[in-house]
């Protein structure tokens, strides 16, 4: 890539970016959020077309080109916010980016051979709409692999997964290196990149700012590189839990709601104001069904088995609950954390319009933008305004108006699915600081993770979801990062166990 420059109206994305990529190299591409690293990717890919530059793909000019004649050159690419069609299979959707007519069993048997053989389990004839995250993050990366692609961009590929399937990935990846194949890797977490890639470029506001070898540097090397400072240090006061829990959750069992969801089995659960609880676990092991039940999006027949600040609302849909003190920050921010199409200040309306944003009935537009505004300058948002769509943001910075939002209802109970999912690290050690300062301030907060090193960080207790059954949570320094992997995976620990008999 030869002076790549790329402008949106507000914003420049890419200015001048040059880098080259070899054969068989693992290169990785770093910056903070909104650093313009996504749009160069989708310029490489044909997703976006670049203002100014040129591509040079084996030695010959790119030129214009779109997705498909990508694919067709040898160049794959996973998104961070996924390109899935949610109302058909697993199987539709590969059938989808492969060229000619396939035979529908035949393609699901190469989906399941390959997905075993790189530890990437998928079922090729799910639909979309029901799988977790983490399992279309899978889907994803066996779409690619199927392809035997020349050039691989990945796009945050270990977000949502355990260190386990990532150390799977990696395997993966560094043997397709061996093959010849040239792999483009964004990522936030700099221990990955220090692991995998063999050089590394960073972006910072849309320029190139320097490259490096990850495995001669140190994380902290990398960090100032990306944000131009030192990263801020954690601070976390102990707890004071409340006498009584805000959350509670008693022996809830649920049936999934399709053929392929995780059945919920006497699952248990407190959490009081002025804690942290993290939840662990392999996507697809119940995270969603619980979550489902948790905000009200699905009601439960028994009303005691969930209690919002000693209510029963079990029974209760998600606006109730909100009006208990429930607020929600899900781990889709595209679709279900905000409207893509509409503005900052109309997704603003979505939860905060007990805020003075809606009056009898009618939509205030300066107090939904005043509220917008405020989260966007107090977290930091890079937008263009308050009438920015939402889909205009970089992921990261659309996390950190969700969670202000939020945040900003001033919630007796705060459900947090995902938390820094792709966020850059500037940005996560930011929301990590605020989880902390909303639960010493005597906010409940329950985060669903699977980033271990993120609940290791900011959680006071953690338990472990495996098969729709919860573990009873542990004090952050009862255990450790291994035995939480492990747990995660099934490989040692009944999920009913208590923490002393563990330890036992």
């Amino acid at each position: 890539m030869r002076g790549i420059c790329k402008r949106y109206p507000g914003v420049t994305a890419n200015d001048a970016i040059s880098l080259s990529i070899a054969p068989g190299e693992i290169h990785a591409v770093l910056g903070e959020n909104g650093a313009g690293k996504s749009t160069l990717m989708k310029i490489i890919y044909g997703a976006a077309a670049a203002d100014s530059g040129d591509i040079l793909w084996n030695g010959r000019e790119l030129g214009p080109h779109n997705p498909a004649r990508a694919r067709a050159l040898g160049i794959e690419m996973v998104y961070q916010h996924f390109a899935l069609f949610e109302s058909v299979t697993v199987a539709d959707n590969i059938a989808l980016a492969l060229a000619g007519r396939h035979d529908r069993a035949a393609l699901s048997a190469r989906i399941r051979a390959l997905s075993q053989r790189y530890g990437l389990p998928v079922d090729p004839g799910r639909l979309v709409h029901h799988l977790s995250v983490g399992e279309r993050q899978r889907v994803e990366i066996v779409r690619c692999l199927l392809q035997a692609p020349q050039l691989l961009i990945l796009d945050e590929p270990t977000s949502v997964l355990t260190p386990q399937a990532a150390a799977a990935l990696f395997v993966t990846l560094r043997q397709l290196a061996s093959e010849g194949c040239s792999i483009l890797y964004i990522s936030h977490k700099l221990d990955e990149v220090q692991a995998l890639c063999d050089s590394a470029t960073v972006l910072r506001g849309g320029r190139v700012t320097g490259t490096a070898r990850p495995r001669q540097s140190d994380a902290m090397e990398l960090a100032r590189m990306m944000v131009g400072s030192d990263l801020p240090q954690m601070r976390v006061a102990p707890a004071t839990p409340s006498p009584q829990p805000r959350l509670e959750v008693r022996s809830l069992s649920a049936a999934p709601r399709d053929a392929f969801g995780t059945a919920l089995r006497d699952v248990s659960l407190a959490v009081h104001g002025g804690e942290i609880v993290g939840i662990a676990g392999v996507s697809g092991n119940g995270q969603a069904e619980l979550t489902a039940l948790l905000s009200g999006e699905r009601r439960h027949p028994r009303a005691n088995a969930v209690t919002i600040d000693g209510t029963p609302c079990g029974r209760l849909d998600a606006g109730a609950r909100r009006a208990l003190g429930l607020a929600f920050v899900p781990e889709e921010r595209l679709g279900r954390g905000t409207v893509p199409a509409h503005s900052l200040r109309q997704n603003m309306v979505l939860t905060a319009h007990r805020s003075g944003a809606v009056r009898h009935g009618f939509i205030d537009r300066a107090r939904a933008g005043a509220l917008a505004r405020a989260v966007i300058g107090r977290f930091g948002v890079r937008a263009n305004g308050v009438d920015a769509p939402a889909q205009s943001l970089s992921g990261g910075n659309l996390q950190k108006f969700i969670v202000g939002r939020e945040i900003g209802l001033e919630p007796k109970v705060l459900l947090v699915a995902q938390p820094t999912w792709g966020v850059d690290v500037g940005a996560a050690a930011f929301i990590r600081q605020t989880l902390v300062d909303l639960s010493r301030a005597g906010t409940a907060v329950l985060v669903i993770s699977e980033e271990l090193d993120e609940l290791f960080e900011i959680c006071d207790r953690i338990a472990v979801m495996a098969g729709g059954q919860l573990s009873a949570p542990m004090p952050r320094t009862a255990t450790s990062r291994e035995a939480v992997g492990l747990m995660m995976t099934g490989q040692t620990g009944r999920s009913g166990d208590t923490a002393g008999e563990r330890q036992e």
